[in-house]
């Protein structure tokens, strides 16, 4: 299997950020095709250097092309399994399809491009697309990035959309303002594993990250929040990760 030109990634975001995960950040319609990476650690810093010298160049064309609107590479800093994300971002799920095809071809046109080392070192993976809902950056992303990926009632979960939209913006909008975070974003499964929701947010360094992040909490969950108390009955359940934002464009 083609792990490099096949299974592109949020932080996409992540969701993804990525957008993703970068990915998941953009007001307008975007979807996020989040490759989350399961890597041997001895190697991983190995498959960074693949990703920038020999992949990132095609991907930069790529954007310039219109082929797709931004790709990234996020490395794991704290968290779960995932080691690395790799994705990129279309307006449309037929974009990001399209765009899968073109990417195949450019690399298959290239030739030996690093695939086989890669799937050495990163053996498996997990495929998520996400639809961004809500977000706002201020002069771009930071380079430390929190993901936090929710399992949630699928039967109510357009409604913590609601709640995120209505409640949860300003607050993120009030903090990018003041400089403690550079970007957030909120974003909706579309295909992919059990996560039903990925809310992300950058800064410059993960220290400031983190201290804004227990600040914000704080307010959104503050006694006597019922948008708080309602959204966490919809979306229960959590894992987070910390991601250093290695490549992203743009």
């Amino acid at each position: 299997m083609h792990f490099i030109k096949n299974t592109i990634v949020i932080i996409g975001l992540a969701a993804v950020a990525g957008s993703a995960l970068a990915q998941e950040e953009e007001a307008a319609t975007s979807f996020t095709y989040a490759t989350y990476f399961y890597c041997d650690a001895a190697g991983q810093e190995r498959v960074d250097e693949i990703v920038k010298t020999q992949n990132a160049p095609v991907y930069d064309q790529m954007v310039k092309d219109g082929v797709i609107t931004g790709w990234g590479w996020l490395a794991h800093h704290t968290g779960g399994k995932w080691r690395r994300i790799q994705y990129y971002q279309a307006p449309t799920v037929d974009g990001l399809l399209d765009a899968q095809a073109e990417i195949d071809k450019r690399f298959t046109a290239l030739g030996d491009t690093g695939d086989a080392e890669f799937g050495k070192i990163c053996r498996s993976h997990d495929d998520y697309i996400w639809e961004a809902k809500s977000g706002s950056s201020g002069e771009g992303r930071g380079e430390a990035g929190f993901s936090v990926y929710y399992g949630c009632d699928q039967s109510r979960e357009m409604r913590a959309d609601e709640i995120v939209a209505k409640d949860f913006a300003p607050l993120f909008d009030k903090y990018v303002a003041a400089g403690k975070f550079t970007s957030w974003g909120w974003s909706s499964h579309s295909v992919g594993g059990e996560f039903r929701r990925l809310q992300t947010m950058t800064a410059k360094d993960h220290k400031s990250l983190l201290k804004a992040r227990n600040e914000m909490i704080d307010e959104m969950y503050a006694e006597g929040s019922k948008a708080g108390e309602e959204f966490a009955s919809i979306c229960g359940s959590h894992v987070d990760y910390m991601w250093d934002i290695q490549l992203e464009t743009p």
